[in-house]
């Protein structure tokens, strides 16, 4: 499917600044399809003289009049030379088309203007409407994108500064529509928007006011307030902002409206986000309790792994103390992953950070007395939390296991190789010790662990071999179902 980067590439007439322009128009004309009730269609100029669509916008406030998807489609030969003339004199130009419908189409050629040349064409189309009178709120919205679009043909939207990314919850035309002068006085508000301000508090008619003075008034004494506020209130920044009253919060975005660089007033959208900002609380809150879960788990961890080690020295039974051994190296390695998840907010693991603490530990624990390198090789990503702790526990013993019965006390080399796709990870464990010998049967307890834990918690499957060269190893694989990376 042709997308407008590559649209914007086979007219190869343009250069970055121009492109990098054409997006921005595109990441903010929905506020003009809105207010003009019309599709919005982006021409571009081809080599050989025609038009082809390289973007297109319906609007959410009236019915399309494209059905179909018009992107990559060529303008006729009617249209072709009035688009032409338009990126000749960068004038703006309406004509109608008969329809087979009753009523028509009405459409408006707009230059896209940048640095002083028309590197595009925009046509604002919309079907003609029945005979009646347009409500006040029509006319205003009509008024607010007849002068979006000449500030479009004048090179003045989009406008440089004003933010890309939204917040959840960034208002649109139809959640509240306010209409400032140069001073920053309602000159219109929607029904939407009076109601918005309503709830924020405002008592009275808003049309005829200082909008800034009647929202500064409405904030309640320690609250915190947004530096932005005041130029978007005014109108005089192309930006957003929030305001909250008695527990009622408005997303504003301020769009300043001007005639040859000249501010003439501005464009306001208002949204009570009220509710989705609750669930944001609440979502931080829910992830700050599973945060200190996860912490607690970990303090509760090492006291039992320190009681373990305790138990290890009051005893004399060596076999005793090799068990107690084990189960505090097993302890650590779950307390060391619940420990990085009470770093994060998601609940996900960096397993290449939390796996080169445990390798390096494991190694130096089974092999106090002898020199063991351990290498790692490509990366895990990262891990959901469901697969870290079990996943941690799986390659901690087998990495245990490699040093203490394939080296057996001697220097060696103990190397982790993971690779992993969109739906599969695979891990192999390699070490350059004795191997494993013929028909040996390996039924000790980390080798029955590793097997719960693979077959069971992670779905996967796994397989120990003898390496041609000498020495074990363990290929891991399991589904990444439970991986996000």
């Amino acid at each position: 499917m042709p997308t407008l980067a590559n649209m914007i590439t086979e007219a190869g007439d343009l250069g970055a600044s121009h492109a990098e322009w054409l997006h921005q128009l595109v990441g903010d004309w929905q506020v003009v399809a809105d207010l003009a009730f019309a599709d919005l269609v982006l021409w571009l100029p081809a080599a050989d003289g025609t038009f082809v669509v390289a973007a297109h916008c319906r609007p959410s406030t009236a019915a399309t009049v494209y059905y179909d998807d018009v992107v990559g489609q060529h303008a006729p030969e009617a249209r072709r030379q009035l688009m032409a003339q338009t990126m000749l004199d960068m004038g703006i130009h309406t004509r109608s088309e008969q329809q087979k419908s009753s009523h028509g189409m009405r459409e408006v050629i707009v230059p896209v203007v940048h640095e002083g040349r028309a590197i595009a064409v925009m046509t604002r189309e919309s079907s003609l409407p029945a005979t009646r009178v347009p409500s006040r709120l029509e006319i205003s919205y009509s008024e607010t994108a007849d002068v979006l679009c000449a500030m479009i043909a004048r090179g003045e939207f989009p406008q440089s500064g004003a933010p890309g990314a939204s917040r959840r919850g960034a208002p649109r035309v139809g959640d509240g529509f306010v209409r400032l002068d140069a001073e920053g006085r309602v000159v219109y508000a929607s029904p939407n928007a009076v109601s918005n301000f309503h709830r924020l508090g405002v008592i009275g008619e808003l049309k005829g006011t200082v909008l800034a003075e009647v929202v500064t008034a409405l904030i309640e004494e320690h609250s915190t307030v947004e530096e932005t506020l005041a130029v978007v209130i005014m109108g005089r920044a192309a930006w957003r902002t929030e305001v909250e009253s008695h527990g009622v919060t408005l997303s504003l975005r301020a769009v300043p409206l001007t005639d040859h660089g000249e501010r003439r007033g501005a464009l306001l959208l208002c949204r009570d986000v009220s509710e989705v900002r609750r669930r944001e609380r609440e979502l931080i809150t829910k992830d700050a309790t599973i945060r200190e879960i996860h912490h607690r788990v970990k303090n509760n961890l090492q006291t039992v792994s320190a009681l373990l080690r305790l138990q290890a020295r009051r005893t004399d039974n060596l076999e005793t103390k090799d068990a107690l051994a084990e189960a505090v190296r097993r302890v650590s390695t779950i307390a060391l992953v619940h420990e990085t998840l009470s770093q994060n907010i998601d609940e996900v693991v960096n397993f290449d950070e939390v796996f080169g603490r445990l390798l390096r530990l494991a190694a130096d624990v089974a092999s106090p007395d002898s020199s063991v390198r351990t290498v790692v090789e490509g990366s895990f990503g990262l891990v959901g939390a469901e697969a870290a702790t079990s996943l941690a526990v799986v390659l901690t013993e087998l990495v245990t296991n490699a040093v203490e019965h394939g080296l057996r006390g001697r220097s060696g080399t103990v190397t982790v190789r993971a690779e992993r796709d969109e739906t599969d990870l695979e891990v192999r464990v390699l070490d350059d010790g004795i191997g494993i010998e013929d028909g040996k049967v390996l039924s000790g307890l980390g080798t029955q662990i590793v097997k719960t834990l693979v077959t069971g918690e992670l779905g996967g499957t796994i397989e120990w071999t003898t390496r041609p060269e000498g020495g074990t190893e363990v290929i891991l694989q399991t589904r990444s179902r439970e991986h996000r990376g």
